[in-house]
């Protein structure tokens, strides 16, 4: 079975697609923490191979505070994806409130040690109490 995202962005022929997942089982709500993961997938639709470098986050809860992530690789790997082949990974964020978002960036590098920036499409975070909230 195919999986849906959310999401998917396509830049300079690498596509990002990102699902999140609201978790209540690691869910706090009556002392407002609120958890997700997500499944991003980054597919290599050009001619020769690229690796992750690095990683930006724009992560904005739902009172519009905005945190920023920066760091190596993701889940503690630099992967090098081949064409036509995608790289898989699942993590997670907490939030302080029952909604946020998410987008930003992948640092890859091309077949010639060319840096480029690859769009992380903006995707919701929603929980059933950001659910209620809007009825």
């Amino acid at each position: 079975m195919k999986e849906f995202f959310a999401a998917s962005a396509t830049t300079a022929g690498v596509t990002v697609r990102a699902n999140p997942s609201y978790l209540p089982e690691r869910s706090l709500p009556e002392r407002d923490h609120y958890v997700w993961t997500y499944h991003i997938r980054i597919e290599n639709g050009r001619d020769a191979p690229v690796q992750l470098i690095s990683r930006h986050w724009i992560i904005t809860d739902g009172t519009g505070n905005v945190h920023e992530v920066r760091g190596a690789g993701v889940v503690g790997a630099q992967p090098v994806i081949a064409p036509g082949e995608a790289y898989d990974y699942v993590s997670a964020c907490p939030l302080e409130t029952p909604m946020g978002t998410m987008a930003g960036s992948f640092q890859m590098l091309d077949e010639k040690g060319q840096g480029f920036d690859v769009a992380i499409p903006l995707f919701l975070l929603t929980s059933p109490a950001a659910a209620g909230a809007a009825h």
